[in-house]
């Protein structure tokens, strides 16, 4: 659990952008982006993926950010179908640099949640043409990479892939087929579908464990 958790708001291109920044005990060592779900079909920064990975984040020593999207709780405009949104998240790590530049100095991750992940490789791709901000880290679960795609997408070959088996929204065959020219691993758990319910527990060991490399 993080020690707090304090409300915030950044500047998007139609309206504030409404974030939650989950603070760990003692002071940050890096700090993390978690981007959730569809907002047109209920997704939040709330939602029970993004906590538990925003969690596995803050028990390691990070600051996770936890944005909601445009027409979501507090922040302005409406959906956009990932265009919009994803000027909004760029324009926030601009400002978050500014903001607390010594925490954003520090190594940091970059996740999502189905939306959030196709988000999360656009930024990235965005980022790697430009050699900068690259994230330390890249979290994808549930991915939904090939879908609301406005620019490149790209993710490094030692993104943290996960998926379910029997995803009910994403199937599992896109995602391979998304993986597997990019030679990129994607861990599978069994019998877990989009949502991973009852598989909570599993995955935040997952990506406990791949915080390890920071």
């Amino acid at each position: 659990m993080p020690a707090y958790t304090e409300t915030t708001t950044f500047d998007g291109l139609a309206g504030l952008i409404d974030c939650a920044l989950d603070w760990p005990e003692g002071a940050p060592t890096g700090w993390a982006l978690v981007l959730h779900p569809n907002p047109s079909q209920g997704g939040t920064r709330d939602n029970k993926v993004v906590t538990t990975i925003a969690r596995a984040c803050v028990q390691h020593g990070l600051l996770a950010i936890r944005p909601n999207f445009r027409g979501i709780g507090s922040s302005g405009g409406a959906f956009d179908h990932g265009k919009g949104e994803l000027l909004d998240m760029a324009a926030l790590v601009e400002q978050f640099r500014v903001r607390y530049p010594e925490i954003a100095a520090m190594p940091w991750v970059l996740g999502g949640f189905s939306f959030g992940t196709s988000i999360a490789v656009q930024l990235y791709a965005k980022w790697d043409r430009l050699q900068k901000n690259l994230p330390n880290i890249v979290v994808l679960t549930g991915s939904a990479a090939l879908r609301f795609r406005h620019s490149d997408v790209k993710a490094p070959e030692d993104a943290l892939v996960i998926h379910g088996e029997v995803d009910e929204v994403v199937p599992l065959s896109e995602v391979m087929d998304w993986a597997r020219p990019l030679g990129m691993p994607v861990v599978v758990i069994p019998e877990a579908g989009h949502f991973f319910h009852g598989k909570l527990l599993i995955l935040r060991q997952l990506v406990q464990t791949r915080l390890q490399a920071l």
